[in-house]
Parts: C-alpha cells; structure tokens; sequence
C-alpha cells in the first residue's frame, strides 16, 4: 500500500504541475491609475485609512506611504463609526488584502450626508386641515 500511496501521490503532483492550465482571470480592480496617489482606504471593522499609493498584488494587499489613521469614537459609544475628526500618522504601512473593503481615490472625493440616517422633524402644530381651515 505503501508503493501505491507514493504513485497516487506522483501522479497528483505531475498533474497539478503541468497537465491542467490555469487561466488567469484579470482583476476587476485598476489599481495601477491610482499609484503614487493619495487614496482613502477602508477597511473591514471600520478602520479607515488615507495614503500614497506605493504598492499592490493581485491579492489587494495594499503598501501605503505617508499614511493617516482616522480616528473613530471608542467602542462603547452609541455611535462607534462616527469619525471625531481625529487622525493619527501611522508613515509607511502594509494592508492586508482580505481587510480592505473599499479603495478609492482621495482628489474629487467630498463628503456627502448620510440619506438613511434619520433626520430630527419638528413636530407640526395641529391648527386645521391642509386648506386652512380651523
């Protein structure tokens, strides 16, 4: 059983090293327009991150230079994704690929209220009809 276990194991090895070809599916992703540009990275569980450019692989892992970290309210807050407006410099940083949730880029990026969130309505007063009438 022996001999058999090591031709079984050959013949896997042979087949996975030449017999079946792989094509190589191109990325969605068109990062390379975007090197040597400020991005704005997010990532899985809220980190948010904003750098150069310097880097990437076919797994999106991500080298950023010049890099800030926004900060986020702390954990017990009401509101933990809420930014404070506060970063920090973290330089030169490596982001893993399977963290990264979004990239883009920083020039022509402004922000925008939140449609869902909910909005304060002031009570109407309940003086009539719609007609003006009392």
């Amino acid at each position: 059983t022996k001999l058999t276990d090591q031709k079984v194991t050959q013949k896997i090895m042979s087949a996975s090293a030449g017999g079946n070809k792989k094509f190589r599916k191109e990325s969605i992703l068109e990062l390379s327009k975007w090197m040597d540009a400020r991005v704005r990275v997010k990532c899985l569980g809220g980190r948010e991150l904003e750098g150069i450019l310097k880097g990437y692989d076919d797994l999106v892992n991500l080298v950023l230079d010049d890099t800030d970290e926004y900060m986020r309210e702390s954990m017990d807050s009401p509101s933990p994704t809420v930014n404070n407006n506060k970063t920090r410099k973290l330089g030169l940083v490596v982001v893993r690929g399977t963290q990264v949730s979004l990239v883009s880029p920083q020039d022509g990026m402004e922000e925008i209220a939140n449609p869902f969130e909910e909005q304060q309505q002031e009570p109407q007063e309940d003086g009539g009809d719609e007609e003006g009438n009392q």
